[in-house]
C-alpha cells in the first residue's frame, strides 16, 4: 500500500505464511525471560520414624537456583504459610513473580500477604509439577542427597538437618545450569594454592575440597 500498489486484505492473509510456534511464549520462554525476578514456592511431606507427617515449605530463587527460605511444621495452614512469605521477603525484598501450585493450603490469608509484598502469583495447571521444574528438581535433590539417608524423629531435627544440607546446596554443591558454580559463586582455587583437604558437610553425606597452604 505505501508503494501505491493496492491488494486486497484478504489476498494478503491469504497468503501471508504462518509460523507454527504459538502465538505467545512458551511456558519455558516465561521462566527463563523472568529468571532475575521469579520465585518458587512449594510444600513436601517428610514420615517421621513414628508415622508421624511433617510438612516442609520452601521458597527458591530461580535465578542462581538458591533456597531463601524453609520451615518446617507438623500442622500447615494458611496463616502458617503467609508467615513464611513475610519471614522470606523483609524491608522490599519481595520479587516481582511468587510460582507456586493450587494446593489448598494456599489460602485468602496467602494472598492478602502476596498483595501486600507486592508479588503477582503465578499459578499452574492443576496436576502439572513440570510447570514448576525448579523447585521440584530442587525437592527430588534434597530427598536423593540428604533425607533418603538419614532418619527423621521430629520437627527439631528435621529443620537441623535441612539447614545443613541447605548450607551444602548452596555454597558447596554446583549445578550444571549455572556454568558448574554454586548459588553462592565459589572462586577457583588454582594448585599453586596449596594441597586438597577435604571437609565433610551434611554429617559426612557429601564433603567440601579446597586446597590450602601446607
Amino acid at each position: 500500500m505505501k508503494l501505491g500498489i493496492h491488494v486486497s486484505q484478504a489476498t494478503v492473509a491469504k497468503y501471508m505464511v504462518r509460523h507454527r510456534k504459538p502465538p505467545s511464549q512458551t511456558w519455558r520462554t516465561f521462566l527463563k525471560n523472568h529468571m532475575q525476578d521469579l520465585v518458587s514456592a512449594d510444600f513436601f511431606v517428610v514420615p517421621t520414624i513414628t508415622f508421624r507427617l511433617l510438612f516442609v515449605f520452601v521458597i527458591l530463587s530461580h535465578d542462581r537456583r538458591r533456597p531463601i527460605h524453609f520451615a518446617v511444621t507438623a500442622n500447615p495452614t494458611a496463616e502458617w504459610t503467609a508467615r513464611q512469605l513475610l519471614e522470606a521477603f523483609p524491608w522490599d525484598s519481595a520479587p516481582r513473580y511468587l510460582l507456586r501450585d493450587r494446593d489448598g493450603i494456599y489460602g485468602e490469608k496467602v494472598h492478602e500477604a502476596t498483595e501486600w509484598l507486592g508479588l503477582r502469583e503465578v499459578l499452574t495447571a492443576p496436576k502439572s509439577p513440570w510447570q514448576n521444574p525448579y523447585v521440584e528438581r530442587l525437592i527430588g535433590s534434597i530427598r536423593h542427597e540428604c533425607l533418603d539417608h538419614v532418619i527423621t524423629f521430629d520437627e527439631t531435627g528435621l529443620h537441623r538437618v535441612l539447614k545443613s544440607y541447605f548450607e551444602y546446596y548452596e555454597r558447596t554443591r554446583t549445578h550444571l545450569s549455572l556454568e558448574k558454580d554454586a548459588p553462592i559463586p565459589r572462586t577457583v582455587q588454582p594448585p599453586e594454592l596449596g594441597t586438597v583437604v577435604e571437609f565433610p558437610e551434611v554429617g559426612g553425606l557429601h564433603h567440601r575440597y579446597e586446597r590450602r597452604a601446607a
